[in-house]
């Protein structure tokens, strides 16, 4: 194959329905694009879905899981500790093998108008797909973005809500848990590890209560070569450890990259450059 491949993950506000989760992936694939992970968590009720493909197939994708989720999920019932503003609440493109970001970015912006068309459901374009600096931030766009749509018009759909549609490269999303059931501790080094708060640069952190005894922190890394992933556990551990704190877990969302594999692996070994 010599045409362009991109990722798109999509983010789902369902993480309990195993007939929607499947139906969604389903429609993925229905569309050409290959399914390379699909992960659920019940108590974020989100589920997230890595896919593959050329332009067009993970642009009919895109829109194919839209339909799904504005048919499937109801927003004005739905309940889950991580925040949303939409059934497919979240939606980046990147550029792969023989890709570019600028073609991610038109594509992120063709998907926002065809989904306004085929569904009524809004979009707002972040990261590199943003019209505007300040929307740039996915936290800036979710879970209540100001001023008018990029795509669409307010209000949100009804019931689908509307869509953060992106186009990024590469991102590492993995949990840490942590052996503590207080979610202020939890805060409090989601808060020293993120870097709009002066933490580690490229990585973004928030904290959640999940389980009865254990805090979990939720990490996007957007430069694990920036901020490799051993670096991030080894600050974890420190930081939890001064309030008498253990890290029980780690578990990887989605796709990561080699690079960040083999670095964490080498380091582990005791390899002096991990970047080897």
């Amino acid at each position: 194959m010599t045409e362009p491949i991109f990722e798109i993950v999509p983010n789902l506000s369902e993480g309990r329905d195993a007939t929607t989760i499947a139906l969604a992936a389903d429609a993925v694939d229905g569309a050409g694009a290959r399914v390379l992970h699909v992960t659920s968590d019940p108590v974020h009720h989100r589920s997230v879905i890595t896919a593959a493909g050329t332009a067009t197939q993970v642009l009919d994708a895109a829109v194919a899981l839209a339909a799904v989720a504005c048919e499937r999920i109801d927003l004005r019932t739905h309940s889950g500790v991580h925040p949303r503003m939409g059934a497919l609440d979240v939606l980046p493109f990147v550029p792969l093998a023989r890709a570019n970001m600028e073609q991610a970015i038109a594509l992120a912006h063709d998907a926002g108008r065809s989904i306004w068309r085929r569904l009524r459901i809004p979009s707002f374009y972040y990261g590199e797909a943003a019209l505007v600096p300040e929307r740039r931030p996915l936290p800036a766009v979710r879970p209540s973005p100001q001023g008018p749509p990029d795509a669409g018009e307010l209000p949100p759909h009804a019931s689908a809500g509307a869509i953060a549609i992106g186009a990024r490269r590469l991102l590492v999303a993995f949990n840490i848990e942590l052996g503590t059931h207080d979610i202020a501790i939890g805060r409090r080094i989601a808060r020293l590890l993120r870097e709009r708060d002066g933490g580690l640069r490229t990585l973004r952190a928030l904290a959640f209560a999940v389980h009865p005894q254990s805090v979990q922190l939720s990490l996007n890394v957007t430069d694990e070569r920036a901020t490799p992933l051993y670096r991030i556990v080894d600050v974890v551990r420190r930081l939890a450890a001064e309030h008498g704190v253990a890290v029980l877990r780690s578990e990887l969302i989605g796709c990561v990259p080699r690079y960040a594999v083999v670095s964490a692996a080498l380091y582990a070994l005791g390899v002096e450059d991990p970047s080897v």
